[in-house]
């Protein structure tokens, strides 16, 4: 019986074991692999460059953060196992986690799996994903290759409406591509929208194809109401559709929202089991950054440490 797992291996999940490993807890951590598609890391194996997380003043790859973390952690103490965690058993501590070929009990449990963004998966978009691609305006919206430049948000609700004023800090012109006649989002976030100058919704349209040459130049769109197809200039493209937390393996276990991310308590990691905690984007589907999702890792731990010492099995 381990005392910590962690399930996860992005900044939560790394910040949790080496908080954990540095209290004498022993952490054992589950990194997957290709775990909801995505590598060892998490969302952070996918993005370029990363220029926001502190103590990188000339940025950073993000597969390279993430290789740093994971060595951090290990010279810890934490082990790491690149398994995929399929179920949990959370009816009673010590709780069950088990993969496909094995079992591992835990007094203590972080869950820090993460969550999905949801893409278009239209014909070339993985040939430029994270090359003019990308589902993260404030991560990458600032970058030197999408400055002065046309961009295109798909999406119609509040989360779109943010990024697109997000993102005209920055381009040349932000166009929202939307399917229906009318937005999602609150009435004040389309007011900000439609009254801003570097801003304009294509109404009606979809996307159905992108295409450049070494980046992205243009994507192709699709008139709902007539078929019309038509190129637009488009040097950077931002989904804001929502994601998916990687929460499946619970089972139900564990109190989620109507999207499925993880509820915690206001102000901690603490869930609806005794003794599990959840961290990062698996519960927090309002920032979802590199640097949120590490510090929650950090309460986690904490609280894990702190919990143990009342709750001893």
């Amino acid at each position: 019986m381990k005392k910590v797992i962690i399930i996860g291996a992005g900044p939560a999940g790394h910040t949790a074991g080496i908080y954990a490993a540095r209290a004498n807890l022993k952490p054992l951590l589950y990194e997957g692999w290709m775990a909801g598609g995505v590598a060892p890391g998490g969302q952070l194996t996918t993005t370029g460059s990363v220029e926001n997380f502190p103590g990188f003043p000339d940025g950073i790859g993000g597969s390279e953060l993430m290789m740093m973390m994971r060595a951090q952690s290990i010279n810890s103490g934490v082990e790491i196992l690149t398994e995929t965690i399929e179920s949990v058993d959370l009816s009673k501590r010590p709780f069950i986690v088990r993969t496909a070929d094995a079992e591992q009990q835990a007094e203590i449990l972080i869950i820090a799996t993460g969550a999905i963004a949801k893409r278009m998966r239209v014909p070339h978009e993985d040939d430029f994903w994270q090359k003019g691609i990308s589902a993260c305006a404030v991560c990458d919206g600032a970058l030197p290759v999408f400055r002065n430049q046309p961009l295109i948000v798909i999406g119609g609700g509040d989360t779109a409406m943010e990024e697109a004023m997000h993102l005209s800090k920055f381009g040349s012109m932000v166009s929202i591509v939307h399917r229906r006649d009318e937005l999602r989002a609150s009435k004040a976030m389309q007011q900000r929208v439609l009254e801003n100058p570097k801003i304009e919704v294509l109404w009606n349209t979809v996307l159905v194809d992108v295409k450049g040459d070494k980046a992205l130049t243009h994507v192709i769109l699709k008139d709902v109401k007539t078929g019309a197809l038509r190129d637009h200039e488009a040097k950077g493209l931002f989904y804001a559709i929502g994601h998916n937390p990687n929460t499946e393996f619970l089972g139900g276990q564990i109190k989620t929202d109507g999207e499925g991310y993880i509820i915690t308590q206001a102000g901690s990691t603490v869930t609806s089991v005794a003794g599990v905690f959840a961290a990062g984007d698996v519960q927090d589907k309002k920032f979802r950054q590199a640097i949120t999702s590490a510090g929650s890792g950090c309460m986690a731990a904490l609280e894990a440490e702190k919990y143990m010492i009342i709750n001893p099995l």
